[in-house]
């Protein structure tokens, strides 16, 4: 008997709840949920149709360029510029700077490559930066440069007793030095790039020749690209920047953001611009817009690719994108005045800039990508009164991942794998963009990204007799996790009750939001 009383309540009150809910959805469903899930369709729509003409434009730009053979590059004629210097004599002193934090896996390989670059050798200086609060590998540091001061090698080593403005203060700092009064021009390698011998006389002589150009770009070469799915999926985006944003924005308009690394300035277009600020996490695209705004030009070199690594650790990787996410809707946010106020570059430029550059490129693409794929789409299921355009909900975007993928023809069996890839790390890209145009907390979040060098070999290969322990928050991801539930749940309710196959992209979408959720993906390194 005390058991049947205090029972029914319980049921009672579950099925009072139950019902509640139940009841409370049908009545605000029609008046209040379709009406805000049909604007946020069209708006959605809206800025998929313009990433999907961005995309095709430069497509048919990239195409053109190609097939007549009009890289910008090409028109320099470059072995005959590097006869004329050869023939000459007349090598300008060239600085390269090496920032570098606690970089203890790749510091011996960047600085091995720059002291090994083919220029004479009292026409050059490598400038190691060295932020690193780490004593000890601080002192290896210096005793790498000294080893190539003794082969005759001009290796200046510089630190700092704080890391003011991160990259962006060092890089000032370095340029301040006296020493470097004399320099012409700079080049610029992030700690694991491994620059040819030959890099300087595949970019040097382009800005000797052309006193308008101020950046020499080089392309990205990956060398860890198989180490895992994750960073076969970072190739398949990052050769669609290179391939095809860069080399449109070199051909077209003689303007494309600097990638921070891996390019040349000339150091009067750095100073012209305002030197190096730290007012935003993408220091190199803030120093790119502000010279190109000073009437200097660019050019990016497809054909010269540096060496560097993916990171291959998914903590690594968004900490990453937040900075690249983050960064330019910020800088977004505060130069768009200064550029529509500009008066030395054309009105079709400074279109390119706020329009293709900016917003759909920084912007539209990832809120497109989360909000419409991650979020509208699988409301839209429980929401039959809703209509969704199947057109622009599915043709549109394949059409755009084909573009995307087929500058990495060796990868176009893992299309889908990279889309729902993509779709994950939309959820903290359309974050980190919000933060940064409303300047909210970690909008100046600077974290460096983790280079593995060979470590992940080493510990690949070593035997280890314990297993290694690991922490459970290191590899649980709370937002991945409530996606995933969320399209799980969606994707069972069309399954039931949907009169369309949603539910196959919807099951595949929550699938990936678990397997990141729960840390199955990229290598993981244990503390």
């Amino acid at each position: 008997m005390r058991n049947l009383i205090f029972q029914k309540p319980e049921v009672r009150v579950a099925v009072d709840v139950t019902g509640s809910l139940s009841y409370g959805w049908q009545h605000i469903r029609i008046p209040v949920i379709v009406p805000l899930l049909s604007i946020a369709i069209h708006l959605c729509l809206g800025m998929s149709i313009m990433l999907f003409v961005e995309r095709v434009y430069m497509a048919i730009v990239i195409i053109c360029v190609k097939l007549l053979g009009k890289k910008r590059y090409t028109k320099y004629k470059l072995d005959d510029l590097k006869e004329d210097l050869e023939r000459n004599k007349s090598y300008p002193l060239v600085l390269i700077q090496i920032p570098m934090y606690n970089e203890k896996e790749v510091y011996k390989l960047s600085i091995g490559a720059a002291c090994g670059l083919s220029w004479p050798s009292d026409c050059l200086i490598v400038q190691v930066l060295d932020d690193s609060t780490n004593e000890v590998l601080r002192a290896l540091v210096e005793l790498e440069c000294q080893k190539w001061v003794e082969k005759g090698v001009n290796v200046k080593y510089e630190t700092r007793n704080n890391r003011n403005g991160y990259k962006a203060g060092a890089l000032r700092d370095g340029l301040q030095k006296q020493y470097v009064q004399e320099c012409e021009f700079v080049a610029i390698f992030d700690a694991d790039f491994q620059p040819d011998k030959d890099f300087l006389w595949r970019t040097i002589p382009y800005l000797l020749e052309n006193p308008e150009l101020g950046l020499v770009q080089a392309r990205w070469k990956f060398v860890n690209a198989d180490e895992c799915l994750m960073t076969r999926l970072q190739e398949m985006s990052l050769d669609y920047h290179f391939s095809v944003e860069q080399e449109v924005g070199s051909s077209m308009y003689s303007f494309f953001g600097f990638n921070g690394t891996a390019g040349v300035w000339r150091i009067q277009a750095v100073n012209d611009a305002g030197g190096w600020k730290d007012r935003t996490t993408v220091e190199d695209m803030d120093l790119a817009v502000r010279a190109s705004l000073k009437g200097w030009k660019f050019v990016f070199v497809g054909d010269l690719a540096v060496k560097n690594e993916l990171p291959s650790t998914f903590k690594a990787y968004r900490y990453q994108q937040h900075r690249w996410s983050c960064g330019p809707a910020n800088l977004f946010r505060k130069m768009t005045k200064e550029i529509i106020f500009c008066e030395r570059v054309s009105i079709w430029k400074k279109f390119h800039v706020i329009y293709a550059f900016f917003f759909v490129r920084k912007i539209v693409a990832h809120w497109v990508t989360f909000f419409f794929y991650c979020i509208i789409i699988p409301v839209s299921v429980l929401v039959p009164e809703v209509h969704l355009p199947k057109p622009i909900a599915i043709y549109l975007p394949a059409t755009i991942t084909i573009l995307n993928a087929v500058c990495t023809p060796r990868s176009m069996h893992l299309l889908v794998f990279w889309i729902l890839f993509e779709n994950v790390m939309s959820l903290h890209r359309s974050k980190a963009a919000i933060i940064g145009l409303l300047e909210a907390n970690r909008v100046n979040e600077w974290v460096v990204t983790e280079k593995l060098g060979n470590t992940s070999k080493q510990k690949c290969n070593a035997k280890i007799s314990k297993k290694p322990q690991s922490r459970i928050g290191e590899r649980i991801h709370v937002l991945e996790l409530i996606m995933g539930m969320f399209m799980l749940h969606c994707a069972i309710y069309n399954l039931l009750f949907g009169k369309d196959h949603f539910f196959v992209y919807l099951l595949l979408q929550a699938g990936a939001f678990f397997i990141i959720g729960f840390g199955h993906v990229g290598t993981f390194i244990p503390n």
